[in-house]
């Protein structure tokens, strides 16, 4: 992370972010919290994104954190709805390990920049390897372009 711009909260997204915001938590010394995207239950976050944003009113940067940009949707939503909520420009990034390159969303941090055109596998992350080979089957097939 570049000097000029330090989070004061690490925001995981659930389910596949949660994973690598513990780690960066713990190394950063920073505290986080958790957003999960993946419950698919409409208004479950409304009230912590309403005071994710407040806070960043307060001068609080927010560093959300998640596995995969794959096509966006999922950094495009958080950033609506937070923009929604009133967050103050600029105090709001994202990090994830791999980056489509040709994403709907850019990310401010990547471990990894991957290029959809070309790669299509599905990936599997280590916390996510313990599933049953049927339930990664199923998360795969729900993109039929990936490849598992």
């Amino acid at each position: 992370m570049s000097t000029d711009w330090q989070p004061t909260l690490i925001v995981g997204i659930g389910r596949g972010g949660l994973v690598p915001a513990v780690y960066l938590s713990h190394a950063a010394g920073l505290p986080m919290a958790s957003y999960d995207l993946s419950a698919q239950t409409p208004q479950a976050g409304d009230d912590l994104l309403t005071r994710l944003a407040a806070r960043t009113r307060d001068g609080e940067r927010l560093l959300f954190v998640d596995d995969i940009n794959d096509t966006g949707r999922t950094l495009g939503l958080l950033r609506t709805w937070l923009d929604e909520a009133g967050a103050q420009p600029g105090s709001v990034r994202f990090a994830t390990l791999l980056d489509n390159e040709v994403s709907a969303q850019q990310v401010s941090y990547r471990a990894r920049v991957i290029d959809r055109r070309v790669v299509k596998d599905w990936f599997v992350f280590p916390w996510e390897a313990v599933a049953t080979a049927d339930a990664i089957a199923q998360d795969a097939a729900e993109i039929p372009e990936r490849t598992s």
